[in-house]
């Protein structure tokens, strides 16, 4: 609607992206009165909740999942730009959902799936929080099967190379 003559069509001018491409400012004249105005389009995100444990729901924070990423592979060598990675591909498949709900549980075992290919320490350190190791059997457990997963690796890496 033009903020002169509160006509109702108008044609766009010029457009090109603004706010680091998440808008896109147009210049339109009014087709009743010629008048030149600004409008931005701004991209709009559904907002995503997050089912915790004990029920309660809370908006997804993208922040939450980088700390306790960066806390699992403190003093490990993983760099910031591999964590950001994580973040970024667990965000892309909870948003690739679709839904408007999404457990911790499921954000969780993206990032276990994500971290377990990158840094053995850091994902146990995430593991030990994620799954609530209530004793020292399940931690065990948890480390075998990572020690499994490993030998596999080098297995079918051997026999690749055998094959060659």
């Amino acid at each position: 609607m033009c903020p002169h003559c509160h006509h109702n069509s108008s044609r766009v001018v010029d457009s090109r992206p603004a706010d680091n491409g998440h808008a896109i400012r147009r210049r339109r004249e009014c087709e009743n009165c010629g008048y030149r105005f600004t409008t931005f389009e701004r991209i709009e995100v559904t907002p995503l909740l997050v089912i915790k444990k004990d029920g309660n729901r809370e908006e997804f924070d993208r922040d939450k999942i980088l700390r306790g990423i960066m806390r699992a592979a403190e003093k490990r060598p993983v760099g910031m730009d591999k964590i950001t990675s994580i973040v970024d591909d667990v965000e892309s498949k909870v948003r690739a959902l679709g839904g408007t709900e999404v457990s911790t549980q499921l954000i969780g075992k993206y990032v276990m799936d994500e971290l377990v290919d990158v840094d053995d320490v850091a994902y146990i350190r995430f593991a030990s929080v994620y799954r609530e190791f209530k004793d020292m059997g399940s931690f065990v457990n948890e480390l075998n099967e990572l020690m499994g997963r490993d030998q596999d690796s080098v297995a079918n890496d051997n026999n690749e190379n055998d094959s060659n």
